[in-house]
């Protein structure tokens, strides 16, 4: 694998971007896509991805393993996303705490979205389990994303920065934090200021744990409504700002703009990365300075 730069910029890269992203002129630094739809072993999908893996370097996201599913992740899925590492050497491999997979009639089903698990002893032994298996699996670490969430599921044993905390600490994984997902959390919970929340929530986050950040927007709607995390919009300030706060908190890490609903033009996602540049390069020059004792930082 080459190089790996903390300090790198990319967006997700669905279908409708794919010719403009292998002909037009491009500063970002690489290119997620989602694992599940490459996993063919040849074709057109398989060419595909060998020429943006020539242009790109790859980020793999999955959304199909269950990592959270306590009948275990699934052998054939787990086999195909591991065809997929060795034939790409993505950058990053990731995928949810979520959990997918259960079994109905004593039949292995499926359930097609991210379903949150429980914050308990239980959960968490599941979860460190399966991440586990995956990380031996593939040889490589896996980042776990947290996701949005539109119930409290009980019990509770755990807050969610102390069971992904703890996920770490026994499996050596990474996380891949989502600043969106805690915003839209943080509303459809009803706190009276989701900035706050959210980077309180960030505090309770080791700095050595992060592996990247997702950047996206939501739909926005009433106080009294749920807000859905649909990736339709473009980065809202409250997420820049909120994205700030983190790199202050992390220092530089690898930064993705995620938008897959009512997709803007592939020049209009380029600038919300450039966006995504700017800031974490001065955030970068910020801590080089307050380093070298010419910038006092704010305590955090």
């Amino acid at each position: 694998m080459s190089h790996f730069n903390a300090s790198m910029v990319g967006v997700g890269l669905r279908h409708p971007h794919y010719e403009m992203a292998l002909d037009g002129a491009s500063s970002i630094d690489f290119v997620e896509v989602h694992a599940e739809n490459f996993f063919a072993a040849g074709g057109l999908t398989c060419t595909l991805l060998e020429e943006i893996g020539n242009r790109y370097r790859l980020s793999l996201h999955a959304t199909g393993l269950g990592l959270g599913s306590a009948v275990g992740v699934d052998d054939q899925h787990l086999q195909r996303l591991q065809h997929l590492v060795d034939r790409s050497d993505p950058l990053l491999v990731s995928d949810h705490a979520a959990l997918a997979r259960s079994h109905f009639e004593q039949r292995p089903v499926h359930a097609g979205d991210l379903l949150p698990v429980e914050f308990s002893v239980q959960a968490l032994a599941v979860l460190v389990e399966n991440v586990d298996r995956v990380q031996q699996h593939l040889g490589r670490r896996l980042l776990v994303e947290n996701i949005a969430q539109y119930i409290a599921l009980q019990p509770a044993d755990l807050s969610e920065t102390a069971f992904l905390v703890s996920l770490v600490e026994q499996t050596q994984c990474g996380l891949l934090l989502d600043l969106n997902n805690l915003l839209v959390n943080a509303h459809n919970q009803g706190r009276s200021d989701p900035l706050q929340y959210a980077k309180a929530w960030l505090r309770d986050i080791p700095a050595q744990a992060v592996g990247e950040l997702h950047l996206a927007g939501s739909t926005p709607v009433g106080d009294a409504d749920i807000q859905v995390d649909d990736h339709a919009q473009p980065v809202s300030q409250t997420c820049w700002d909120l994205y700030r706060y983190a790199l202050t908190r992390f220092g530089p890490v690898p930064t993705l703009v995620e938008w897959d609903n009512q997709l803007p033009s592939w020049s209009v996602l380029l600038q919300q990365a450039e966006q995504a540049r700017a800031i974490l390069n001065e955030s970068t020059s910020g801590l080089k300075e307050s380093a070298t004792g010419e910038v006092n930082g704010d305590d955090l």
